[in-house]
């Protein structure tokens, strides 16, 4: 990892946990939603056996050791879920302090968010000043993360078209729903991002600093002034 040379890069409400020991590949690759035995960083997400979203992240390789980039609030919830499958295997989870996630839409440093190129470029390092305008970039582009997927199913939050699930990988925790309801084509709710005053009061997170809202809504009910951005378009024509 190369140390940010950029000055306001850090996403402050990121963390950074490392998995190190034996196969550290091999244990994650057989819980989460996505490979990561090939090339990184890769978009996956830990889920529910019901498959509901506990947490969404990247993943990074650090030679044998593997780096989640994850929403601080989620780190927690994530470390002691990935350590109730660890048994007794030697391996460690926590997370590491000296790294922070650092993000710049200008192409560079890193390497592009696998989920959409247009989303800019992440990286870790040590911290810096903070970034601004993160937010307000992904929700533009109709990108919702973090606490805006917890707890909905995984393909709701619409994990295939962001690169966040692999259908080839086998087995994963939550798995079974969530390829039963990509073979069934059975996603009739998903995520979208609203203006906040066109946002129900059960949205699923308000931004009025932003003007902006998220909401998880019937594909036959997408409030009116909803943003459609082209990767979703054609899946709602």
């Amino acid at each position: 990892m190369t140390a940010s040379t950029l000055a306001a890069t850090t996403l402050n409400d990121r963390a950074v946990v490392r998995l190190s020991g034996d196969d550290v590949r091999g244990f994650l690759d057989g819980l989460v939603s996505n490979s990561v035995t090939g090339e990184m960083p890769v978009y996956a997400a830990m889920l529910t056996p019901q498959g509901k979203v506990i947490a969404d992240f990247f993943v990074w390789a650090d030679q044998d050791d593997l780096l989640l980039d994850v929403a601080a609030n989620d780190a927690g919830a994530l470390i002691r879920r990935l350590s109730m499958y660890r048994l007794r295997r030697p391996i460690t989870i926590a997370r590491d302090e000296a790294l922070a996630v650092h993000w710049s839409r200008a192409a560079g440093q890193g390497a592009p968010d696998p989920r959409l190129p247009e989303l800019g470029w992440r990286w870790l390092a040590a911290a810096t000043a903070p970034a601004t305008g993160y937010d307000e970039h992904r929700l533009r582009l109709g990108v919702a993360e973090a606490a805006e997927l917890t707890d909905l199913l995984l393909l709701e939050c619409n994990a295939t078209e962001l690169n966040g699930v692999s259908f080839t990988k086998g087995c994963f925790v939550g798995q079974e729903n969530t390829a039963r309801m990509n073979w069934r084509s059975k996603v009739n709710r998903r995520l979208f991002v609203v203006p906040a005053e066109a946002a129900p009061d059960r949205a699923r997170a308000f931004y009025p600093e932003l003007g902006l809202a998220v909401v998880h809504a019937r594909i036959d009910a997408i409030p009116a002034d909803a943003i459609i951005p082209s990767w979703l378009e054609s899946l709602l024509a």
